[in-house]
C-alpha cells in the first residue's frame, strides 16, 4: 500500500495566529507562556488536520518561532559567539539573533533557494563548536506523541546546514566543520530514537544545486556517521532536478528517498532505475510551491504502475514543504468561484493527497468522484475565456528590440541627469515606504469595508503624505519619496489594479518571522486599465520643490512574488507585466515626475538554482525590466532596488538592466555585498544600504559613517548614493526619524571630508 506524508506545513496559522502573537511578545503584552501556547495550539491543529485526512505520519519540526535555519542553530548550540549567549538559548534570545539587541546587529537574512522566504544565515568561524542546544524539537516529538500521532521529525541535513552559511573568518572552509558538526546530528538522532520515533525526514535540498566535488563527497562521509543513529532517514531534496547528484542521493545508506516529481519530474526514470530493492521512494508528486489544483488522473496514470512495482514503498508527498502556500481556501468567500474551484492551498493539497492515496490503494473507483471533480476543474480552466486577452498577445508580437533600450549609454543619461537635479555628493534618500501607522491602516480598512467614503480615504492618505514629505523636509533628504501611504502591499498593491490579477483574502504565507504576505494569483493575460500610482505621486511632488520619487514595483518581482499562472512560460508573463509597468512610468514622467524606481528585490531569487539555467532566464528577466524603464526620457532617472540576495555572480546581468541608480542592502553584510560591485566595476550608480531596517536596533552616525567609508573604498565615491536597507514601512516614526537623522548627518559629514572632496 502506498503511504501519503507532507515534508512540512504552514506555521503561521490560519488567521496568522502565529504573527500576531509574537509581535504581542515583542511589544510585551503577553508573556512567553501565553506566546508558547498559540504556538502549541498551531502544532495541534496542522497534526490533527494531517491525520484527519489519512496522512501515515504527521510532521513534526517544521514549526519555527522565527525561521527553520535559526531552529537549528538553536539546536546545535551554535549561536554567534558575538551575542555572548551559552549553547542553550531562552526564546528571548533567540529572537535577538534574529532581530538584534543594543549591543549586536542581527544575523544575516537571505533567500531560501529560488523562494521568497528568508532564513537566517549561520556564522561559522574554525572555533564554532556545535552540541544538543535547545530541546525544543524533542518537546515537540512528545507533544505529538502524546496527542496519539505518529510522529516524523524533519531536520535540516548537516551538509546543508553548512552550505547554507558563511564563514566568518579569511580563508576558512566551513565543510571543515563536517566532522565536528555530525557528533552532534548523531546525539539529536539517538535521542530521537530513544523517544520511540521510527522515520526521521533529513533534509538535503543543496543536492539540487551544482555542489563542488568536496560538497558531493562529504555526502557519504556524512551519512555513513549517522547510519548508525537507529532511526530510518528519509534524504529529501527538492526545489529542482538531482542532475550529477542524483547517485550521490540514492547510493546513500539511508532508508529512503524524497524527489521533486514537479520540478524534477523528467528523472524519474532514472530514479526508479537506480533506486535499491530496499529503499522508499518518496514522490513529490503535488506542487509545494505553487496553488493550481494538480492533475490528479495524471499523476495517478503516472504512478500506477510504479506502485505495483513498489507498493508500501511508494510513498505519495508534495514537492516540498507547504511553507510556501496558505494555509486554506476554506475562508476564501471573496474568489469568484469558478476561480477558486481552480485553486489548492495547503488543505486541499493533503486532502489531494488522501484522493491519491486512496486510488492507488483501494482502485480508482473508490476515488472516483472526487478524481471527476478535480478533472472538471481543469478543463474549465483551460476552456475559460477569461484566460486570453488577444490584444495583450498583439502587444507582445510587436516588441522589438527598440522597446528594451535606453535612448543613450548611462554616461550621457548620467550628464543630464545631475545637471536636471543639481543633487550633492552622497545623495540621501530612502527605499520608498513610511511607517504603515495604526491610522493608515484603520483608514484603508475601513475604505474596504465602506464606512468611509473615497473623497475622505483620499484626503486622508493626502494627509499621510504631506506628512511624510514634510518630515523628510525637516530631516533635510535630497530625493524623497510619497511614503506609500495608500499601499497595503507592493505586489498587492500594483495586483490589484491591473487585469489578470486576482485575490484572495486569506491567503498568507510567511516571508521571514512575523512577516507575512498575501501573493496575488496571476490567472490570466496581464494589462494595466488606467494609471495607478500618477496621481499620488503628483500631489506628493506638489508639496515640495525637492525631486519626487515614482515608486513603482518591477515585473519580475511581480511575478516572483506571485501565484503565477502554469499554463504559459513565466517569460511570457513577465513580458505582460512590464509592458503593463511601461506605460505607468510614460504617465509618471508625464505628470513631471523626473525620478522613478522601479523594484526588483526578487530579480536573484527568480534565478535558477542550476548555472545551466541562468543565462535563458537573465536574458528574458533583463529585457523585462529594460521594457518597463526604456519609454522615458534621458534626463528621467531609472532607479531600481534589490536586497536580501547575493548578487555577486551575476553582476553582468545586473549591469545589463542599465538602471541609472541601484540600492541594495548591505549593512547585514557590513558592506560585503557590495565588494563585488567594486570588483566587476559596477558601470552605474549604486546606493548601499547604510543600516538594516528589520532590527529595532537604531545605529548612530558613527556606525553609518564607518559603513559608507568602507563603501567608498570600492565605488567611487561620485556614484554613491545613501539610504537605508529596504522600505520603512514596518517601522515607527521615532525610529525611524531618529535613524533617518544619522543617516543624513553621516552624509553631509563625507560631504565635508577632503578625503572624498
Amino acid at each position: 500500500m502506498a503511504l501519503a506524508h507532507v515534508l512540512g506545513v504552514p506555521r503561521i496559522g490560519p488567521n496568522r495566529e502565529l504573527k500576531f502573537a509574537q509581535e504581542a511578545f515583542w511589544r510585551g503584552e503577553i508573556d512567553e507562556a501565553a506566546l508558547r501556547d498559540v504556538a502549541s495550539g498551531i502544532r495541534q491543529a496542522n497534526w490533527r488536520r494531517q491525520h484527519a485526512a489519512g496522512l501515515d505520519f504527521v510532521t513534526v519540526g517544521d514549526f519555527a518561532f522565527y525561521d527553520q535555519m535559526l531552529n537549528h542553530v538553536a539546536l546545535l548550540g551554535c549561536a554567534p559567539a558575538r551575542f555572548g549567549f551559552g549553547e542553550k538559548l531562552g526564546l528571548a534570545e533567540y529572537f535577538q539573533l534574529a532581530r538584534g539587541n543594543d549591543a549586536c546587529p542581527a544575523m544575516e537574512m537571505t533567500k531560501w533557494f529560488d523562494t521568497n522566504y528568508h532564513y537566517l544565515v549561520p556564522e561559522f568561524k574554525p572555533d564554532t563548536q556545535f552540541s544538543l542546544g535547545t530541546a525544543w524539537l524533542f518537546d515537540e516529538v512528545a507533544e505529538a506523541q502524546t496527542a496519539g500521532f505518529e510522529a516524523k521529525p524533519v531536520l535540516i541535513g548537516p551538509l546543508s546546514f553548512l552550505w547554507l552559511g558563511k564563514e566568518k573568518t579569511p580563508g576558512f572552509d566551513r565543510l571543515d566543520l563536517l566532522d565536528r558538526l555530525l557528533p552532534a546530528y548523531a546525539q539529536i538522532l539517538a535521542r530521537l530514537k530513544a523517544q520511540g520515533v521510527q522515520w526521521v525526514q533529513i533534509d538535503e535540498p543543496i543536492l539540487a544545486l551544482d555542489l563542488p566535488a568536496a560538497w558531493r563527497a562529504a555526502f557519504e562521509r556524512a551519512y555513513h556517521a549517522l547510519n548508525g543513529a537507529g532511526v530510518k532517514l528519509l534524504l529529501a531534496s527538492y526545489f529542482g532536478p538531482l542532475r550529477e547528484n542524483l547517485l550521490v542521493a540514492l547510493k546513500l545508506p539511508v532508508a529512503g528517498v524524497h524527489v521533486d516529481c514537479v520540478r524534477g519530474g523528467e528523472e524519474l526514470a532514472q530514479v526508479i532505475d537506480w533506486l535499491p530493492a530496499t529503499k522508499v521512494l518518496s514522490a513529490g508528486v503535488i506542487d509545494g510551491r505553487n496553488i493550481w489544483k494538480t492533475d490528479l488522473d495524471a499523476v495517478f496514470g503516472r504512478f500506477e504502475g510504479l506502485h505495483l512495482r513498489l507498493a508500501d514503498r511508494l510513498w505519495l508527498a508534495p514537492s516540498c514543504s507547504l511553507l510556501h502556500v496558505p494555509v486554506s481556501l476554506a475562508g476564501e468567500t471573496g474568489l469568484d468561484p469558478e476561480l477558486q474551484n481552480w485553486l489548492a492551498f495547503a488543505d486541499e493539497k493533503i486532502a489531494a493527497l488522501a484522493t491519491l492515496k486512496t486510488a492507488f490503494n483501494a482502485g480508482r473507483q473508490t476515488a472516483a468522484a472526487a478524481l471527476s471533480d478535480n478533472a472538471r476543474a481543469l478543463s474549465v480552466r483551460r476552456a475559460s475565456p477569461r484566460v486570453h486577452d488577444a490584444a495583450v498577445g498583439a502587444r507582445l508580437e510587436a516588441l522589438t528590440p527598440a522597446h528594451a533600450t535606453r535612448n543613450r549609454p548611462f554616461t550621457l543619461r548620467q550628464s543630464l541627469q545631475r545637471e536636471r537635479f543639481r543633487l550633492p555628493a552622497f545623495p540621501t534618500t530612502t527605499i520608498g515606504s513610511f511607517p504603515q501607522t495604526l491610522e493608515i491602516r484603520s483608514a484603508r480598512a475601513r475604505f474596504r469595508k465602506g464606512d468611509i467614503s473615497e473623497a475622505d480615504y483620499t484626503a486622508a492618505m493626502q494627509r499621510e503624505i504631506g506628512h511624510a514629505v514634510e518630515r523628510q523636509e525637516a530631516l533635510g533628504l535630497d530625493v524623497l519619496v510619497h511614503g506609500e501611504a495608500e499601499r497595503n502591499d507592493m505586489v498587492e498593491y500594483f495586483g490589484e489594479q491591473l487585469a489578470g490579477f486576482a485575490f484572495s483574502q486569506n491567503g498568507w504565507v510567511q516571508s521571514y518571522g512575523s512577516r507575512c504576505v498575501k501573493p496575488p494569483i496571476i490567472y490570466g493575460d496581464v494589462s494595466r486599465p488606467h494609471p495607478m500610482t500618477v496621481g499620488w505621486t503628483r500631489y506628493a511632488q506638489s508639496l515640495t520643490d525637492k525631486p519626487m520619487k515614482g515608486m513603482l514595483t518591477g515585473p519580475v518581482t511581480m511575478l516572483q512574488w506571485s501565484f503565477v499562472r502554469d499554463d504559459q512560460p513565466r517569460a511570457t508573463t513577465a513580458l505582460q507585466i512590464a509592458l503593463a509597468i511601461r506605460d505607468e512610468v510614460v504617465d509618471l514622467e508625464a505628470a513631471g515626475i523626473g525620478i522613478i524606481q522601479i523594484d526588483e528585490p526578487a530579480y536573484r531569487e527568480g534565478l535558477p538554482l542550476r548555472k545551466a539555467d541562468w543565462p535563458a532566464y537573465l536574458d528574458w528577466a533583463s529585457r523585462a525590466f529594460r521594457i518597463s524603464a526604456s519609454g522615458v526620457d534621458d534626463a528621467t532617472q531609472i532607479h531600481t532596488h534589490m536586497c536580501y540576495s547575493e548578487f555577486n555572480d551575476i553582476l553582468p546581468a545586473i549591469a545589463a538592466m542599465d538602471a541609472d541608480v541601484i540600492t541594495i542592502e548591505t549593512s547585514r553584510s557590513d558592506m560585503e555585498l557590495l565588494r563585488g560591485f567594486g570588483e566587476f566595476s559596477y558601470p552605474n550608480e549604486i546606493g548601499p544600504g547604510v543600516y538594516d531596517i528589520h532590527s529595532p536596533r537604531v545605529p548612530d552616525a558613527a556606525d553609518m559613517t564607518r559603513l559608507l567609508e568602507k563603501a567608498a573604498q570600492v565605488i567611487p565615491p561620485d556614484r554613491l548614493w545613501v539610504n537605508p536597507d529596504c522600505g520603512l514601512k514596518t517601522r515607527g516614526w521615532a525610529e525611524t526619524e531618529t535613524a533617518l537623522a544619522n543617516m543624513v548627518a553621516a552624509a553631509r559629514g563625507l560631504r565635508s571630508d577632503a578625503r572624498f572632496a
